[in-house]
């Protein structure tokens, strides 16, 4: 049980710090473009939950088609390419500055991080 509570505890301070990183490149700077990166970042989970939901509907078969399901991995890889590829392309037609662009990637890289630890340390196991 300690076990649980000290990685919920740690991967929450992980999260806390990406979240005010990304707000810091936008704050200190007064520019607050690098907001949008955390639009992408809370969305970049969610084509994967919902294509995993959808790919097996039956129980019994394991040979479904997995198409839906690397279609999910797809657009996730997307949606994370483009939190770090977003604050590139601003700094370089420059619309935000380069520390700027450097603590918003961090920050996404860390909110993202922080997704994928909290969905392997909490994936519910298989009862076969």
């Amino acid at each position: 049980m300690t076990a649980g509570l000290k990685t919920i505890i740690a991967l929450s301070f992980v999260l806390a710090i990406g979240f005010l990183l990304v707000i810091l490149s936008s704050a200190l700077w007064h520019n607050y473009l690098p907001l949008v990166v955390v639009a992408t970042y809370v969305v970049a989970p969610l084509p994967n939950w919902i294509c995993s939901r959808c790919s097996n509907p039956d129980d019994f078969m394991e040979t479904a088609g997995n198409a839906i399901v690397d279609f999910g991995r797809f657009f996730t890889g997307f949606l994370v390419l483009m939190g770090i590829a977003l604050p590139a392309v601003l700094a370089h037609s420059g619309a935000i500055s380069i520390p700027a662009m450097a603590m918003s990637i961090i920050g996404g890289l860390l909110i993202y991080g922080t997704i994928v630890s909290f969905s392997m340390f909490f994936r519910e196991q298989e009862e076969f």
